[in-house]
């Protein structure tokens, strides 16, 4: 009898996940594959919390809550090839004050070939539990990567189109450190958030500096009674600006990249939640036009989950 129950209360949860899981295929096979594996080891999802593509808000992963996503980003320099990148993101709330991902980078490049690009391990510290009227969080991350990586997942000194023109070749390595600085508020439902951004290669070349800025509000602020899909609290729209500003010995705007972008999100209710931004090159070192795509999805209390299975 109890076989039977928990029989029952599975394909019930099966149903009600199953669409979703239908829909994230269709927008990437490996995240499909990952939320599949951790359906089963977990219980029901949650919401994300990031809205944007480039810029960090000072929200936190759950502690103890698991999100999978993928953040993909198309490129169609004039005199290069076209490209597609995919940064596969794994994010823990290890709790309330951390957050830990890994990130997985892979691209494919017309009339070239498709790469796996090299991995990143990211933390977030937020020292102030409590809501200010700014909110500091600290970054720190440590990328593997190599010379064909194009996920975009931020841009700092003189980043620009020239670094794309020419063939894949992941014969460099690059480990660098990446330091970023993330101030965010939230005023009458809008969310502002500014990140000033310090790279450098481990092998000697001088700290590189970025920046990303960025605004959002959902639609509405109060949810319906009803169960609603397309209701306006679960859209929200905002905008991105973030480039290069140079490196230690020629810090400013000369020769670097900057990109101004709308963002559009949907948070499916007991679902995913998915992005889409174009971003538009506003200087001639920058593409003219990237169009980015994701899809997250967050399992509340994972591990508690699995250790109940």
């Amino acid at each position: 009898m109890f076989q039977a129950r928990l029989n029952r209360t599975r394909s019930r949860e099966t149903a009600r996940i199953l669409p979703s899981l239908r829909a994230l295929r269709t927008a990437s096979p490996t995240l499909a594959c990952l939320l599949a594996l951790a359906w089963l080891l977990s219980p029901a999802p949650s919401h994300a919390q990031e809205t944007y593509f480039v810029t960090y808000t000072h929200h936190m992963e759950e502690p103890g809550s698991l999100e999978l996503a993928t953040k993909t980003v198309s490129g169609f320099p004039r005199a290069g090839n076209p490209f597609f990148a995919e940064a596969v993101e794994i994010e823990y709330g290890v709790s309330a004050w951390w957050t830990s991902e890994l990130y997985l980078d892979g691209q494919s490049t017309s009339n070239e070939s498709t790469l796996f690009t090299g991995w990143r391990f990211e933390n977030r510290f937020r020292p102030l539990m409590r809501e200010h009227w700014i909110n500091p969080v600290l970054y720190f991350e440590f990328e593997d990567i190599n010379s064909a990586d194009k996920a975009l997942l931020e841009v700092v000194g003189h980043d620009g189109i020239e670094d794309f023109l020419s063939r894949n070749d992941r014969s460099e390595k690059k480990r660098e450190a990446e330091l970023k600085l993330i101030l965010s508020s939230n005023f009458k439902g809008w969310n502002a958030s500014e990140n000033f951004i310090a790279e450098k290669n481990l092998k000697g070349d001088p700290w590189e500096f970025g920046y990303a800025l960025a605004v959002s509000r959902p639609l509405a602020l109060l949810a319906r009674p009803d169960n609603c899909r397309l209701c306006r609290e679960n859209f929200a729209l905002g905008a991105e600006l973030y480039g290069g500003l140079g490196d230690r010995y020629s810090f400013g705007f000369s020769h670097t990249s900057h990109y101004l972008a709308p963002t559009v999100s949907f948070r499916m209710p007991n679902g995913p939640t998915f992005q889409i931004s174009p971003a538009a090159g506003l200087n001639h070192n920058s593409h003219g036009m990237l169009l980015r795509f994701g899809v997250s999805y967050e399992f509340n209390q994972f591990l508690s989950g699995l250790r109940r299975k």
